[in-house]
């Protein structure tokens, strides 16, 4: 069994760029090839030019965060960061120290102490405050809170004005679509699609359904609206896309008294998009 199979991409310099995908796509392995932790069987993987493989050189070019962060137990925070400054490519320190403060990370804790959400801003504060030309982030928001999400993509933001590039794992639709500038779409460990942020936003769609008395609304040939499927009862679900105008006229006029609307998971738009369904 293949876990990746046929993946051919390029990233391009200062690009931030959104490898996409549900739990189990291969995304963590493909990124395992990329760190040069795993060795494929065939193919192969460059880091501004260095064969993956060779590690020694090809880290020197990259910071990562994984998904699921391990720290030093008997070392505090400062130790940690001061301990990654002295391994990595070169640091910022009074960003890194500007950092610390927009995370509230507090340095004094050892890292045993920490919660997920804690361990995941030290490696964020260390990735950041570095001047590696590349930043491989694996799901790297696992544990942190709304507030703290912000500020992380206002580091990306950040780290792509420096000129730094970011290949950025992560199966959040929202995170990805708030700061990359192309994404690609991995299933089933196949490289499926490769597009802009503005080609992936026409995957987007809205659920909904309505309940209604009397007549069932007809909602064929309305703009944005399709897969139209009757519950029990008295309820309908469709897809809406583009402007809601249309289908909510339509169901204004015809008795409908309830409609409730939610935006897809990811997972939901890919079974949809590869014409599956989770049903």
């Amino acid at each position: 069994m293949l876990a990746v199979d046929s993946v051919t991409l390029s990233v391009a310099p200062g690009e931030v760029f959104g490898f996409l995908g549900p739990n189990g796509a291969g995304k963590s392995t493909t990124i395992r090839l990329l760190l040069g932790l795993l060795r494929p069987t065939a193919g192969h993987a460059e880091v501004f030019g260095t064969p993956a493989a060779d590690v020694r050189r090809a880290h020197r070019h990259l910071a990562y965060v994984p998904g699921d962060v391990a720290l030093w137990p008997s070392l505090t925070g400062a130790e940690i960061l001061e301990l990654l400054a002295r391994v990595g490519p070169g640091v910022d320190l009074d960003y890194r120290a500007e950092l610390v403060d927009r995370f509230a990370l507090d340095l004094d804790k050892p890292g045993k102490a920490y919660s997920t959400g804690n361990r995941q801003k030290v490696a964020l504060v260390a990735a950041f405050a570095t001047r590696a030309p590349l930043l491989v982030l694996d799901e790297p928001t696992s544990g942190l809170d709304p507030l703290m999400e912000q500020v992380f993509r206002r580091c990306v933001t950040e780290a792509r004005q420096r000129g730094q590039t970011v290949f950025l794992s992560s199966h959040q639709l929202t995170e990805v679509e708030a700061v990359c500038d192309r994404v690609a779409i991995l299933r089933a460990g196949r490289l499926v699609e490769i597009d802009s942020i503005a080609g992936l936003r026409r995957l987007r769609r809205s659920w909904v359904e309505v309940s209604f008395d009397g007549t069932q609304p007809s909602l064929v040939d309305v703009a944005g609206v399709a897969g139209v499927h009757r519950l029990d009862g008295n309820r309908l679900r469709f897809t809406l896309t583009g402007p809601p105008g249309p289908a909510l006229q339509v169901l204004a006029d015809a008795g409908v008294t309830a409609v409730a609307m939610r935006e897809p998971t990811l997972e939901e738009i890919f079974l949809d998009y590869y014409g599956e369904t989770s049903r």
